[in-house]
């Protein structure tokens, strides 16, 4: 992970957290259950039923997510 990314301070968090994902045309947030939440600085990559979405670390610990990146993570992490 912190060898793929180049961020040497890449960590896996706690998932017990709130997590949502930005839903296009929605005004409320879906609500993701994570099985994994990996930081890259402010960045995240969740986890979700096989599928990474990229989010943001809030400072109250939440994370919202803004879109899917597939269910590859070496290509999501490309993705940061």
């Amino acid at each position: 992970m912190r060898a793929l990314s180049g961020d040497q301070t890449a960590a896996p968090l706690s998932v017990d957290r709130l997590v949502v994902v930005e839903v296009a045309g929605q005004d409320d947030y879906e609500l993701l259950r994570p099985e994994v939440i990996l930081a890259f600085h402010e960045l995240c990559l969740v986890k979700d039923h096989d599928e990474w979405f990229m989010g943001q670390l809030d400072d109250d610990g939440s994370v919202i997510c803004w879109s899917s990146y597939g269910s590859d993570l070496a290509e999501a992490i490309r993705g940061l």
